[in-house]
């Protein structure tokens, strides 16, 4: 998040068996084919032991699929009522060291992303329209597991990127709405089947790479598979000094795995550590990004996590169509956000010799002390900063039966389950008014404690977070080619937040809505398969967004709490219509899936500019739609890969509401803009295209190249599309490998090999309330976050 910016502009930062045992609760242990094994049915030459694999593009023939968050719960792809698209661990491999954020950017149709936070590992991934951020003050509408467990962070269903062991991941599913999932499937899921020693048999590999801007990665994993047990274990290791000032980051993860399979029953104890320092500079105002691209606006800007989860699955046949689960888990998130920011309080002009919160009004520390003016006259001398603490224990279960046993005569496959999420939680938050440094602008301390009431105060409170889900799912096969499916989730939340100093954030919250939905599949032929499905999902108001919900309670994004009026809950209705297949052409397999799809929301929630400078609060503005196609195209053979990825999506208000223009250059006489139906959502390109090649130019020889082509985007904060959009762009990589000997690979990537100058995210800055030596007439508030330039890295992999 950048310092300074308007509040509301920065979001803070095997084939599906229907009548026989699901029989291991990891149906992932018995892998579908790859696109390759469908090419190799053509004839073709089988590579040697040696050569490097291709990966599939997005394994798309992959033909079953999970249907819960708990993994035994899968189907044939063919019968599943909405657009799927599943990225593998080789999938992930492609780039060179295992990357799941380039994978989702470079590979699946329907996703973009920015990076507000400036830091490469703080994204926000849009799917759909709808968005799944590690930033507060972003309205989150994906739904994120892990092997089962609900990722969204309890505070703010946050979803922290960082935190996953990517070298871990089996394979991740991804889907349009579907109300089994939960709250916050708005826009759909994204499902993670973690690797164990039974789906990955016996391996010991670790790979080291390093490369420009100070990047250093190490990933290493083992596993082995013995009798009726198998231990699965990773780790990774990664430092990264950045391409901007005062830009770094540094990420440890682990991963493991203990399972036990024996006759109809099966267990595994998953644990996951994670520890994080990343710095990301934000935005910064565009005249000085003219001047040095890798200039910063204010400092600090850190964000640092910790992470601990542990859980147990459990797995049992009754009889031969009918299937027990079970899910426990506990976990333990901390969170420390510094951000500097430009300040709020100024020397008074009075003759006082105090700092003012606004024109007459004195700024107060605690008891209500005014603040002297310790720096001297002269605003640019101050610097705010802004610390927060989340501190979360959560913890939950889940209880699910799966029956494949035929209804009326005809093939069925029916689950059903309930899920409780709970988490306690204790939030704390300061702002200190100091000094700030000349060049750098980053705050000086320690600073005086700012206290006032109605504007930002010091923040304690407790949070206790109660989620309960009843859940249910049936695929009728009514003939051989046509399915129906019903699913439907009661969805209950019930949130409690106490002030523990006193203050009146003391409230108790409940929400509960039902969410059906239904579909057809019909297959058309033996390549070609249709599908047709209706969805009606729910998000309940966060603890962050309950506390910070009106004009007179607004906050920034160090800060969310001020005072405690409701929300209304977000209920989207969805619509998608589509096909699918794959065919063997020649010497290879041509996979595809297109489909249109409207989500309408009603009761939306944004995080709207205050008329106080980094303030904005959450509200409800009324009706919005996402409405658009996606389209995958890719042919796979044994020596070269090809694929394509289109995404369209119109984003729209369909409700007027008028809100603060912060720096908006075009806001009204009065400061306001108006939002009415058909402004487009900010932050949401309409058009992309993404693609790329796999080459194997030998035996031990590989090469690749993959673009991304993305038009204009509103910025944050010109929800009227006022001003001009934030400009396209297009971006083409290369990567390689070559197999040195059987055991050990070399690989490299050179990113924007263009050296192109593009930005992923904008919004507008209060340019002028910070002293910039490097353009200190700077006036244009548009601030943009830069992408990174041309860089490469290279490493070794060594595999037994």
């Amino acid at each position: 998040m950048a310092g300074g910016a308007d509040a509301a502009t920065h979001r803070h930062p095997v084939k599906a068996r229907h009548a026989s045992h699901a029989n291991t609760m990891l149906a992932q242990s018995a892998s579908p084919a790859p696109a390759a094994s469908v090419a190799s049915s053509a004839q073709t030459q089988a590579p040697t032991q040696t050569q490097p694999a291709l990966p599939a593009p997005q394994s798309e023939t992959i033909d079953v699929i999970g249907i819960t968050p708990l993994v035994g719960a899968r189907i044939s792809r063919d019968k599943i009522p909405s657009s799927v698209q599943v990225l593998t661990d080789k999938d992930l491999l492609r780039y060179g060291h295992p990357d799941l954020l380039q994978a989702m950017n470079g590979q699946l149709a329907g996703v973009n992303m920015d990076s507000a936070a400036g830091n490469p590992y703080q994204p926000t991934v849009i799917m759909n329209g709808f968005e799944a951020s590690p930033l507060q003050g972003t309205p989150q509408g994906i739904a994120v597991y892990m092997n089962g467990v609900r990722f969204n962070q309890a505070f703010g269903d946050t979803v922290n990127w960082d935190m996953i062991p990517t070298i871990a991941i089996k394979r991740m599913e991804v889907q349009t709405a579907n109300p089994v999932y939960g709250l916050n499937a708005l826009g759909g899921s994204l499902n993670m089947r973690m690797k164990d020693g039974f789906n990955t048999g016996n391996l010991v590999e670790a790979d080291l790479s390093g490369g420009q801007f100070g990047q250093i990665q190490a990933n290493g994993q083992f596993s082995r598979k013995w009798h009726d047990w198998s231990v699965y274990v990773a780790a990774r290791e990664e430092h990264q000094g950045g391409w901007r000032d005062l830009q770094s980051t540094d990420i440890q993860n682990l991963y493991s795995d203990l399972g036990y399979k024996h006759g109809n029953k099966e267990f595994h104890a998953n644990l996951v550590m994670a520890n994080s320092t990343l710095n990301g500079p934000g935005t910064s105002p565009i005249q000085l990004l003219q001047v040095d691209p890798a200039a910063q606006f204010t400092a600090p800007n850190a964000i640092a996590n910790k992470y601990l989860m542990f859980d147990l699955k459990q797995g049992i046949d009754v009889t031969p169509t009918l299937h027990f689960q079970a899910l426990e888990y506990y976990s333990y998130f901390q969170q420390l956000v510094t951000n500097g920011n430009a300040p709020n309080d100024y020397p008074c002009d009075d003759g006082s010799g105090l700092l003012c919160q606004s024109e007459g009004v004195y700024s107060t520390s605690r008891n209500g002390a005014t603040i002297p003016a310790f720096l001297g006259s002269n605003p640019y001398a101050y610097n705010e900063l802004d610390n927060q603490t989340t501190n979360t224990n959560a913890y939950g279960v889940t209880f699910q039966e799966i029956s494949t046993h035929k209804l009326f005569g005809l093939k069925n496959n029916q689950v059903a389950g309930f899920s409780y999420n709970g988490a306690q939680t204790m939030f704390s938050a300061t702002s200190y008014i100091g000094g700030v440094t000349p060049v750098t602008r980053s705050f000086i301390g320690p600073g005086v404690v700012i206290d006032e009431p109605g504007n930002n105060i010091p923040v304690r409170v407790g949070i206790q977070n109660n989620y309960y889900g009843i859940y249910g799912s049936d695929t009728l096969s009514l003939t051989d080619r046509l399915s129906l499916t019903v699913a439907g989730r009661i969805n209950i939340a019930d949130i409690n937040l106490s002030d523990k100093t006193g203050g009146d954030l003391t409230g108790n919250h409940h929400y509960t809505h039902f969410n059906p939905s239904a579909g057809l599949t019909y297959r058309f032929t033996n390549w070609l398969s249709g599908f047709a499905s209706f969805a009606e999902n729910n998000r309940a108001p966060t603890p962050a967004e309950l506390s910070c919900a009106g004009p007179q309670d607004s906050c920034s994004l160090a800060n969310f709490f001020v005072g405690d009026p409701d929300l209304r809950q977000v209920i989207t209705h969805t619509y998608e219509i589509g096909l699918r297949g794959h065919v063997n052409i020649g010497r290879g397999a041509l996979v595809y899936e297109g489909s249109i799809y409207r989500t309408n929301a009603q009761d939306d929630i944004a995080f709207i500019n205050s008329v106080t400078l980094n303030r904005a609060f959450f509200q409800n503005v009324g009706d919005t739609r996402r409405q658009g196609a996606k389209l995958h195209l890719a042919y796979n053979t044994d020596w070269w890969t090809v694929y394509l990825n289109y995404t369209f999506n119109d984003a729209t208000y369909r409700t007027t509401y008028v809100e603060s223009g912060g720096s908006n250059p075009q806001a009204d006489d009065n400061g306001n803009l108006t939002i009415r139906p058909g402004d487009r959502l900010a932050g949401i390109p309409k058009d992309k295209l993404t693609g790329g090649a796999d080459f194997r130019l030998t035996p031990k020889l590989t090469f690749g190249a993959n673009f991304v082509l993305q038009s204009g985007q509103y910025l944050y904060g010109d929800e009227a599309n006022l001003t001009p959009e934030l400009p396209g762009f297009f971006t083409v990589n290369l990567h390689g490998t070559y197999q040195i000997t059987k055991n050990l690979q070399f690989f490299a990537q050179v990113s924007n090999i263009g050296n192109r100058r593009y930005y992923t995210y904008g919004t507008f800055s209060p340019a002028n309330s910070v002293y910039l030596w490097q353009v200190p007439n700077a006036t244009n508030p548009r601030a943009y976050s830069p992408a990174m330039p041309i860089s490469g890295y290279g490493g070794l992999r060594l595999t037994f």
